[in-house]
Order: C-alpha cells, then sequence, then structure tokens
C-alpha cells in the first residue's frame, strides 16, 4: 500500500513522507497499523480529534442519524440535526459573543471559513486590506473566486506576532509584546505607513503550524482595544485552539478579549469535516449567495460535533486539558535542562511545542546558559529541522506519531486527545525523552 501510494499520489503529499504507518484500526489515542504495531498518536488528525479515535458518544450520535433515515447533506436548509448543534456551539461561545452572534456554515474545511470570514469583513466594511501576522497559517486556499471573476483586490500586511523565545525585537516577555502592539498601533495610524485601513485584523491565539507560539494575554487585549477603538473587525481563527485545546474552551478566553468573528473548524466536527464562522450579528450585512459551500449541511459531522462539544463541555475536560497541559509542560522543560539540542519548550493546555536547535551553533549575540540553554537576551540558537525530523523518526520507531511545525519544521508538536490519561501522558513523555536522547546522543557522536 505505501508503495503504491508513492506511485500514484502527489507530489504535495505532506504526513505520509514521514509518517509511512497504514492505519487500521483506532481507539483513543491508539492507532493499530496493517503490519500490527500500534502507536500512540499525538498528532490527532492535526487537532480534529478531541475525544481522540473512535469515541463511542461521536459512534454513537453518528449511528443515530444513519438508523434514521434523515437526508446527509442538506445544503443549508433547517434541520433538527443542525439546530442541535448550533445551539450547543452557542451553548460554548465567549460571553459577550453569543448573545449577538450569527453563524455561517461554510465548505467542510478551516481554510473555507477564513475565506468567508474575510469575505464577511470585506462587505461589512467597504474596505479591502487585511492584517495579518508573521508565521501565522490559515489555510492553503486561492485562486477559485478569480477563476470565476469573483475575486476582490485583496492585499494583506504582515505585522509582527510577539513571542520570546525568536522575538522579533530581540528582547521577549511583555517589553517584545509591548513593541508589537506599538508596530501594530504604527501602521494603523499613521497616514505614510503604505498600509490604508483595514476591512479586518486577522490571528490565532495560538500559532500552531507557526510553532506553538501561544499570543501573551496582555498583547491580544491591546490587539482587540486597537481594532475596537478604529471599528476594525478583529477576526480570530480557532480552528485549532477551539474546543478546550488549550485549557480554556475558547483559546481568546484565557485573555478575556471577545473577538467580532469567530473562525471555527477541526475539533467541532467531532473528527469529520465541518466549518463555520460566528461574527456579531451587525455585521452580517452580505446578501444571500455571498458565501455558499455544497457540504456546508454535513449531518453526520454536525451530529459528531454536537456530541463532541458537549462531551468537553460536561465531562470537565477544558480544565483536565490546562492542569495536565502544565505537568507535560513542566516534565518537558527538565528534558530541555538535559539536552542542548531542545532549545525551547511552550505551550498552552494540550497544545504542546518543543523546539530543536543545532547544540553547537551560536546564539545571535550573547553568551549561553550552562547547560546550553540560552537566554532571551543572548538569542537563540539556530534552527534544527534535520534534528526534529530524527526526532520524530525516533519517536515512531518508539511508537509515538509526533508532528512538525514552526520555522523549518523545527518544533516537534503534541497535540493529544483532551482525553487522554496520565499513564498515557507519561509514556508519550518517556517515548519522547527517549527520542530526544537518542539524537542528542548521535549528535555528541558525531553520527
Amino acid at each position: 500500500m505505501l508503495r503504491r501510494q508513492a506511485a500514484r499520489e502527489s507530489g504535495a503529499r505532506t504526513y505520509a513522507r514521514a509518517l509511512p504507518v497504514v492505519p487500521v484500526r483506532a481507539r483513543g489515542l491508539t492507532v493499530e497499523g496493517a503490519d500490527g504495531r500500534r502507536y500512540l498518536d499525538c498528532l490527532s488528525g492535526a487537532g480534529t480529534l478531541a475525544l481522540g479515535h473512535n469515541h463511542p458518544v461521536v459512534l454513537e450520535a453518528i449511528r443515530r442519524v444513519l438508523d434514521s433515515g434523515a437526508p446527509l447533506n442538506c445544503l443549508d436548509l433547517a434541520t433538527p440535526v443542525k439546530d442541535a448543534f448550533t445551539t450547543e456551539l452557542f451553548r460554548t461561545l465567549p460571553r459577550g459573543l453569543a448573545e449577538n452572534a450569527r453563524v455561517q456554515f461554510c465548505g467542510p474545511a478551516g481554510t473555507d471559513a477564513v475565506e468567508a470570514a474575510l469575505e464577511l469583513v470585506r462587505a461589512a466594511t467597504g474596505r479591502t486590506g487585511i492584517l495579518a501576522f508573521t508565521g501565522a497559517y490559515h489555510g492553503q486556499t486561492m485562486g477559485a473566486p478569480e477563476a470565476f471573476g469573483g475575486a476582490h483586490d485583496v492585499r494583506v500586511a504582515r505585522l509582527p506576532y510577539p513571542q520570546d523565545y525568536r522575538c522579533p525585537f530581540g528582547v521577549g516577555g511583555p517589553r517584545g509584546a509591548e513593541l508589537a502592539a506599538r508596530w501594530t498601533e504604527s501602521v494603523l495610524d499613521d497616514p505614510n505607513s503604505g498600509v490604508p485601513r483595514p476591512a479586518g485584523v486577522i490571528l490565532e491565539p495560538v500559532q500552531g503550524e507557526g510553532g506553538v507560539l501561544p499570543a501573551p494575554d496582555a498583547w491580544l487585549r491591546r490587539m482587540r482595544a486597537l481594532t475596537e477603538a478604529r471599528s476594525i473587525p478583529l477576526i480570530v481563527d480557532e480552528a485549532q485552539t477551539g474546543v478546550g485545546r488549550t485549557g480554556r474552551y475558547w483559546a481568546v478566553e484565557h485573555s478575556g478579549t471577545v473577538p467580532d468573528v469567530m473562525v471555527l473548524s477541526k475539533a467541532i466536527g467531532g473528527s469529520l469535516p465541518l466549518a463555520v464562522v460566528v461574527y456579531r450579528d451587525e455585521l452580517d450585512v452580505w446578501p444571500p449567495g455571498a458565501h455558499t459551500g455544497t457540504f456546508r449541511g454535513n449531518q453526520l459531522a454536525m451530529a459528531a460535533g454536537t456530541a463532541t462539544l458537549a462531551y468537553v463541555r460536561e465531562n470537565g475536560l477544558v480544565g483536565r486539558a490546562a492542569e495536565l497541559g502544565e505537568r507535560m509542560l513542566g516534565r518537558l522543560r527538565e528534558l530541555a535542562r538535559a539536552h542542548a539540542c531542545v532549545g525551547d519548550v511552550r505551550g498552552r493546555g494540550l497544545m504542546i511545542g518543543v523546539e530543536l536547535v543545532e547544540p553547537e551553533g551560536e546564539p545571535a549575540g550573547g553568551e549561553a546558559e550552562p547547560g546550553g540553554r540560552e537566554a532571551v537576551v543572548g538569542g537563540p540558537r539556530p534552527t534544527a529541522p534535520a534534528l526534529a525530523a530524527a526526532v520524530q523518526r525516533e519517536c515512531l520507531r518508539r511508537g509515538l506519531i509526533v508532528e512538525l511545525g514552526g520555522r523549518d519544521a523545527g518544533v516537534v508538536r503534541l497535540l493529544p486527545p483532551l482525553t487522554i490519561t496520565d499513564e498515557q501522558a507519561s509514556a508519550v513523555l518517556d517515548r519522547l525523552a527517549d527520542a530526544v536522547a537518542a539524537v542528542a546522543g548521535g549528535v555528541r557522536s558525531g553520527a
């Protein structure tokens, strides 16, 4: 099967290259391959599996729809399944948004929901430009509207995203976040910045593909204040951070921020394709047909999503993600102190990143701390994508599936399901630690 896949599928395939696994069965955190090997899956369908593989409540919800004889695709018609999903979704939304929100069902991928959000704010403001942030990932669609004459002249200006380890201003911490906020303010207010007032500002509260970079809460509040004062809609992309992943039901809740628009996908479909945009009702000025999608009426995904949203809410999985995530981060920081090739450990809840760096590389100014960890003032060492890929391979050999992301794909990412047990978390960390030790040993020996 792997040989046939390599011969038949496109050169654009990604996960299949690094993870030569043929899954045949899965339950919870565990995946079994066609060769009989079992793996602990910390990829979780790129974050779609909040409850892990084939959770009983999800399977039962799907079976009920199948057994009911209900139509499986209803475009945007009203159905009991959709009504139940919308009710549960609104029950979870941040306070201040649910009371006056509208929802638009989109095509089944998060990238289509991003497109819908951009269409929405352009229609509401009459402006076309968008402000986004370096390191962001909002999907990969392009060109389709242009092909049928519906494209808009959209210009995107990118602004610095605050982070500690590779701070764009070289300072990190609250000072770095403050400088990033001032940069945004200057771009918005300076008539000579070359950036017209945008239709919206879009950001991720934790950059996932960007390398698991949590935005500082104070910076998020500043972004909310800056955009609100200038009547610019704030779009928050919660495709990967939503449904309890970061230790709050929605990641913006850490900062108390209430955005104008939220983009939701991945886990809200309970492992099946589903994407929506939720937004303040005063933005609802676009005409019928402004954004459509053949599969926006996916009844099985709505049923699975309702079951997932409710299970997370009712079973305390949000608090569980916060508590277990902190413990996992603590142990991984011990791993960083033991190995010079681990430059940084970061994350929020069960969204965790481990950045690999060149252990002998020169920091970007300043002296390295003992044990190989460098102070922020000294600058981080160069990323080590080859070492990260080696760690991923060693993890797979030990029965652990992890993803890579970040700058040059130098960050090992953990996205376990929210249902992971303490014992499973220990097993994940043991296997990852063994993989890092094996790679670090190889580096020391010159292999």
